[in-house]
């Protein structure tokens, strides 16, 4: 089982790793290639795979932070850390953002002029690349893999637009067609960036899980007829992958240690489903008092 886990492990991290590479050395092509173009579309989009670079080199390095385990001074381990990849993520791509919004939107009522035959081949070089990093990560089973595919398909379908509007710019007189495409690309960049954040906010403040229900969870604990009452039940997640619940759970009468031992096997298995990768379970009789808060 061990090598099993370790393999999965490393599969992990050479696909991010790969698409990390490959996303890094086109976002300097692109970066150069949109300066030669003269355009502003390409820039945008290339400060879209900046941020997605990011992305792609803080999820590889925080996977190999994470097998350190938990430690001295993080009993949890480095898990959450990998949050502090999608701020610093967040930051760059709302800075980089409102630059390009800054020369994009006066460029709206006088365009330059940009070469349009550049645009269209680094648009075909933009497909085939972001294409092959979404390839690479398509059957990411984490959440950065599952987030960082997502941004890449993204890039595909905004170099998609970049293709159609250099055809478009090859045979009409429509110059403001690279600014608009600026425009909505930063616009696209920032909304994105407003969903991964309130992700991000919601586990940094410990919200319960979108895919967990403490509804749920009391419902499925009635059926076992030991317990009479269900309470202090919390859900958070680590890291918006792995999450720990604790709960209380009062029980009709006094068990051995034993039997309770067979009981919390019974309630893990009964919250299998539920999404919860680390349970806690406290047990009380009939006449102790829960001295928490809310309990």
């Amino acid at each position: 089982m061990g090598h099993n886990h370790d393999h999965s492990h490393n599969k992990k991290e050479g696909n991010v790793k790969v698409a990390f590479f490959l996303n890094l050395s086109f976002t300097i092509i692109e970066v150069i290639g949109g300066l030669y173009t003269n355009s502003l579309a390409i820039l945008s989009d290339a400060l879209h795979d900046l941020g997605d670079s990011l992305s792609l080199g803080l999820s590889w390095y925080f996977q190999k932070l994470s097998k350190k385990g938990r430690t001295k001074k993080f009993s949890y381990g480095y898990k959450r850390f990998s949050l502090l990849g999608a701020i610093i993520n967040s930051i760059v791509l709302v800075a980089g953002s409102i630059f390009i919004l800054t020369k994009a939107i006066p460029e709206l009522f006088n365009p330059g002029e940009t070469n349009v035959q550049g645009m269209l081949y680094l648009a075909i070089l933009g497909i085939v690349v972001n294409g092959a990093a979404v390839l690479k990560l398509r059957k990411g089973e984490s959440l950065n893999e599952k987030v960082v595919s997502l941004h890449l398909l993204e890039d595909v379908l905004g170099w998609v637009a970049v293709l159609i509007g250099s055809i478009i710019m090859m045979y009409t007189d429509a110059p403001f067609i690279d600014p608009l495409l600026s425009v909505l690309i930063s616009l696209f960049v920032l909304y994105n960036v407003y969903k991964n954040l309130r992700k991000s906010m919601l586990v940094i403040l410990q919200g319960i899980p979108e895919d967990v229900s403490l509804e749920d969870i009391k419902e499925k604990l009635k059926d076992i007829s030991e317990i009479t009452d269900v309470h202090d039940n919390h859900v958070w997640s680590m890291d918006g992958e792995y999450n720990i619940l604790t709960i209380h759970l009062q029980l009709d009468k006094d068990y051995k240690l034993s039997e309770q031992a067979k009981l919390k096997e019974n309630v893990r298995s009964q919250l299998k489903d539920e999404s919860n990768n680390h349970i806690t379970i406290e047990f009380e009789g009939q006449d102790e008092n829960c001295e928490l808060e809310d309990c």
